[in-house]
C-alpha cells in the first residue's frame, strides 16, 4: 500500500537457463574459495584430502565401548593422547573457571543486556539448512522464555536454545588450556533440558567444556560416515539425519553397522572430540557449555607420514 493505495508486485518470472547456470557457477566458485581459505587456515593443501586422511587413520583405531576419564593433562601429555585419535574426558580444568561459579541469577543480574540469537521451532530437522528458524533477543528475554516452560509449543518444537554463540563478555571467565597452536574463539551453548544438537561431524579437533548441568553425547568414529547418510553443510561440517538415541533402522538400514557410544558429561568435565568424530549432544538438565575448535592439522595426523602425504597430494 502506497499513500493508501494497494499496489501489487509484478509476478517474478522463473529464472532462465542462463541465469540458473550462472547462479550454479557462482555457488561453485564461492564453495571453492571458501574451501581454499579453510585449507590455508589449517595449513593443508586440501580439505577433501584432510577428510579422507582422517577417515583412513580412523580405520586403524581399536573399537571402544566407552569414553575414558583422566585427570587434567599438560600440553605434551594431552597432545600425545589426542594423537591416538580417540575421545576422552578430562577433569580438574573447567570447575576452576570463574564461569563455573556463576548461576542463572548471575546471568540475569550482570549479563541481561547481552544480545543473543536463539534457535527456535524444529531446529533439529533444519539444523544444517540455511533457513533454520532463529530469533534475536536479549539474554533476559531468553531466560524469561525458558522459565515460562515448553507448554503450548507446537509439535516438533523444542525448547529454545542458545547454540554456537560468541558471548565475548564471558570469555574472560574461561581459562582454556593452551593445547593447540591455533584455535578458534570460544562458542557458548545455553539451554534447558531437551535442547539438542543432532548428529554431525566437524573436521577440526574440538574441546568441549561442560560448565553447568549434564549432557548426553553420542559418538561414532569418522570412517562410519558410510553408514550414517551424511549431508555436507560445508567442507568441514557434515550432518546426519540418523538419530542414535531413537534409531530408525527401517529408514536408515546401514546405520545398524555404525558403532555408537554414549558419553555423559557433567559440571567440570572437558571432552576432547577428535576431528571427524560424529557426535549428537542432548541436554539432560539446564546446561551451560562452551567449546573451541582447533584450526590446524588434526592431531591424529600429526605423526602419520602417509596421511600427511595424502593431504599434500589431494586435488
Amino acid at each position: 500500500m502506497v499513500n493508501g493505495v494497494v499496489t501489487r508486485k509484478t509476478p517474478r518470472l522463473p529464472p532462465t537457463r542462463e541465469e540458473s547456470e550462472a547462479a550454479a557457477a557462482d555457488r561453485a566458485a564461492h564453495y571453492a574459495a571458501r574451501e581454499r581459505k579453510d585449507a590455508q587456515v589449517r595449513g593443508v593443501a586440501s580439505i577433501a584430502g584432510m577428510r579422507e586422511a582422517i577417515k583412513a587413520a580412523a580405520r586403524t583405531l581399536p573399537a571402544i565401548a566407552g569414553v575414558p576419564r583422566v585427570k587434567a593433562l599438560d600440553k605434551a601429555a594431552f597432545r600425545a593422547r589426542a594423537a591416538q585419535g580417540l575421545p576422552f574426558v578430562m577433569t580438574g580444568i573447567v570447575d576452576r573457571w570463574p564461569l563455573a561459579a556463576l548461576t542463572v541469577q548471575s546471568l540475569r543480574e550482570h549479563y541481561s543486556h547481552l544480545p543473543v540469537r536463539a534457535r527456535v521451532g524444529d531446529y533439529v530437522n533444519t539444523a544444517f539448512a540455511p533457513d533454520r528458524a532463529m530469533r534475536d533477543m536479549g539474554m533476559l528475554e531468553y531466560l524469561d522464555l525458558v522459565a515460562a516452560g515448553t507448554e503450548g509449543l507446537p509439535p516438533m518444537h523444542l525448547p529454545p536454545y542458545l547454540g554456537n554463540l560468541e558471548l565475548r563478555e564471558l570469555n574472560r571467565l574461561c581459562h582454556w588450556p593452551s593445547y593447540f597452536d591455533k584455535i578458534g574463539p570460544p562458542r557458548f551453548w545455553l539451554g534447558p533440558a531437551g535442547t539438542v544438537t543432532p548428529l554431525h561431524c566437524d573436521y577440526d579437533d574440538n574441546l568441549f567444556a561442560q560448565v553447568w548441568g549434564s549432557k548426553r553425547i553420542m559418538l561414532a568414529p569418522p570412517h562410519h560416515d558410510e553408514f550414517l547418510y551424511p549431508n555436507e553443510a560445508n567442507a568441514i561440517l557434515f550432518g546426519s539425519p540418523f538419530d542414535p538415541e531413537a534409531p530408525d533402522f527401517d529408514r536408515f538400514p546401514l546405520a545398524r553397522q555404525a558403532a555408537t557410544i554414549e558419553c555423559l558429561v557433567g559440571p567440570g568435565d572437558m571432552l576432547y572430540v577428535p576431528a571427524g568424530w560424529f557426535h549428537q549432544v542432548r541436554a539432560l538438565t539446564f546446561s551451560l557449555s562452551s567449546n573451541r575448535w582447533a584450526r590446524g592439522v588434526p592431531l591424529v595426523l600429526g605423526d602419520r607420514a602417509a596421511d600427511r602425504r595424502s593431504i599434500a597430494s589431494a586435488p
